[in-house]
This record gives structure tokens, sequence and C-alpha cells, in this order.
């Protein structure tokens, strides 16, 4: 993975770019959309940005013969694939701050969620009408705009690309994205409000259809077929990618799950027991509930999306999630899914280099730290 340092620092190059160029265009609208860009190019910086070496990994598997990344983002052959991801980057970023909207949540990566730093603008400058409405308007607009923004990214990519075919390809790959993740977004949604009204024993596979939509397509197997796309890929290739990125993705988000209910606050960025506070249905619920007794789910149904949870109810609730067994078998999950995802890559038409690098990112995003 020598390149991932490369990359990201390519990645954010042509975000930098990218955002210099709309921070004009505003300017010319008018001076108070300055605070806009502002939040929008502090929080477009740092991440993990797995998204865009899913990408870059995808687009490098199926290459018989891959270049070095030279340190210049506007050459004109790396141009698609950089704007690719960085255009995946920016989509993310959309879809956290409409996240947090939803969630309600307060925090993000350590720091106040768009909507709360745009409350605080409100409080601070004495304006008229409610803070919380103002910062959640703001907050949903920018969304919108980086979600247009991801859009002019790509094709600002696509456009120097010489493949038509391959153009259309990326796109292609790019739209299913943000319909499945969008989708899988308001699945989550139904399922905080409505999981009482299904069947107990359809819970677990209802946690999972949210994991796949919501998260472990757009994280892992969306970014690594986009790349592929771009690549070329042939059709046994993209079938291999999409073999590895799904269990992948699972398992990532697996991982995810575990964090909001045990994270570290200095790691993850957001309080410890965020999602028990937020009331999510995840996989680790699902089978927390399976485990219990009737008293004890009861008492876990009543307590679970409480946003006033106090420290002692939610030491108990990870205790119970515990030592019932949920964790381990979550961990499991976890592993399999790892397993599952190493295997699809054995014979795989991928280059034996990419497919040392893929199994090494496969261990890095799913053995995340709490």
């Amino acid at each position: 993975m020598a390149q991932g340092p490369r990359l990201v620092d390519l990645v954010q190059h042509r975000i930098d770019e990218f955002l210099a160029t709309r921070r004009e265009q505003l300017r010319r609208i008018s001076p108070d959309l300055a605070p806009l860009l502002t939040h929008a190019e502090r929080f477009l910086r740092g991440g993990k940005r797995f998204r865009a070496l899913f990408c870059y990994h995808g687009w490098e598997a199926v290459r018989t013969s891959t270049p070095e990344l030279l340190p210049d983002a506007s050459t004109p052959h790396l141009l698609p694939l950089i704007s690719a991801a960085a255009s995946l980057e920016v989509f993310h970023a959309a879809a956290l701050v409409h996240d947090d909207i939803i969630d309600n949540s307060d925090t993000r990566r350590g720091g106040l969620s768009t909507h709360r730093v745009f409350a605080q603008q409100h409080t601070e400058a004495s304006w008229m009408g409610e803070s919380a409405e103002f910062g959640q308007s703001t907050a949903i607009l920018l969304g919108d705009l980086l979600l247009g923004w991801s859009d002019e990214l790509l094709d600002e990519g696509l456009d120097t690309l010489s493949d038509r075919v391959a153009g259309r390809a990326v796109r292609a790959e790019f739209v299913r994205m943000r319909t499945e993740v969008t989708a899988g977004q308001m699945l989550d949604v139904l399922e905080e409000q409505a999981w009482h009204t299904a069947n107990e024993s359809e819970q677990r596979l209802r946690a999972e259809r949210v994991i796949i939509y919501k998260s472990a397509k757009y994280s892992v197997q969306s970014p690594l077929l986009v790349g592929a796309a771009l690549g070329g890929a042939t059709r046994e290739q993209r079938s291999a990618l999409e073999a590895f990125g799904l269990p992948l993705g699972i398992a990532f988000q697996l991982r995810d799950d575990l964090l909001g209910v045990f994270g570290d606050p200095a790691v993850t960025g957001k309080p410890s027991g965020d999602d028990l506070r937020e009331g999510k249905r995840t996989m680790l619920i699902a089978i927390t509930r399976e485990k219990l007794g009737t008293g004890p789910r009861r008492l876990l149904d009543e307590l679970l999306g409480d946003p006033a949870l106090t420290p002692l109810q939610v030491d108990t609730l990870q205790r119970t999630i515990i030592d019932c067994g949920a964790v381990q078998e979550v961990e499991a999950l976890i592993a399999t899914n790892v397993r599952k995802a190493k295997s699809a890559l054995t014979l795989a038409p991928l280059g034996a280099a990419s497919v040392a690098e893929l199994r090494a990112l496969a261990d890095t995003v799913t053995r995340r730290v709490r």
C-alpha cells in the first residue's frame, strides 16, 4: 500500500483545487455564503479516505501495468482517476452531513456536526428565529451542494477520458451507488421507527439489508467498481471485485457498529454509546435481542433510542450486549466476512501486487481500534 499516502495527497489537492473555483463562484453571488465554503473545506480535510483508496485499488487491480502516480493530479491520464476518487470523498461528506441531521448527532470527527456549527453561528450572530432550525436548514442545503459538486468533480474527470465506453460504465456505477445508499439510508430510518412491527425472526435479515445498501456497497464495493470501470475491467475482473467488496463492506460496517456502541471518543470523534442514544437497529442489536430473555429484551427496547441516556445507563446496556455474547458473535461475523472477501481474490484475474494490497487493506478497514 505504498501508494496510499501519495494518493491521499493527490485527492486532497484535487478537492482543494475544485473548492477554490466554487469559492469564487459563491463569492460572486454573495459574500454571505463564505461560511458554507469555509466549513466545506474544513469538513473535507482529513478522514480515512477509504473510498478513494478502494477506487484506486480497483483501477490498479485491472490494469496489466500500472505507472507510478505522478505528483501532479492534473496529469492527463490520472485526472479521471483522481477526480473519481475525490468525487467519492465529496459524496461521502454530503452523506455524513445529511446523516448527522437525520440522527440528530451533535458531533462528527471530534468537532461539532455541520448543523450544530451553523446553529452556533446563528446564536453568536444574534439573528432572529430558532438557531436549531437555521442550522438544520443550512446543513441540508450544504449537503445538497456537496452532492451536486461530487457529480461535477466526476464529470470533470470523465470529460478528459478518451474511452467513452469506460466513461459510461463509471457513470453507471456512480449512479447505482447513489441510489443504493439513499435507499439504504431510508431503510435505516424505517428500521428505527418500525422495527417493533416486524416479525422477530426477520430482525437480523432486516439489519443486514440496511448494512448492505447503506454502507457495504457504498463504502467498499462501489468505489472498487468505479475504479475498475475506469481501468477498463473485464466482466471476470468486475465479478471478482464484486465478490471481494461486498463481504468486506459488511465486515467494515459491522466493525463500525461495534465502534458506535463501544468506541473511544478520542478515536471515533463521537461520544461512546452514541448509537444507543440514537436507537440504531444494527446487526449487533438484532443479535443481542435474539440472545436476551423477555425481561432484559424489554428493558433494552425501552432504553434504546433515548437521547437522554445517562452514562450509567449506557454502561448497563454495553455490559448487557457483551455479557449475552453478541459482541463475540459480531466479531466472528467480521472474521468470516473478511475470510470470504480474501478468498474471492484467490485465482482472480487481477494483478498479483494489487491482490496483496487489497488483502492488506481488508485487514486495515476491519481492525480499527476502539
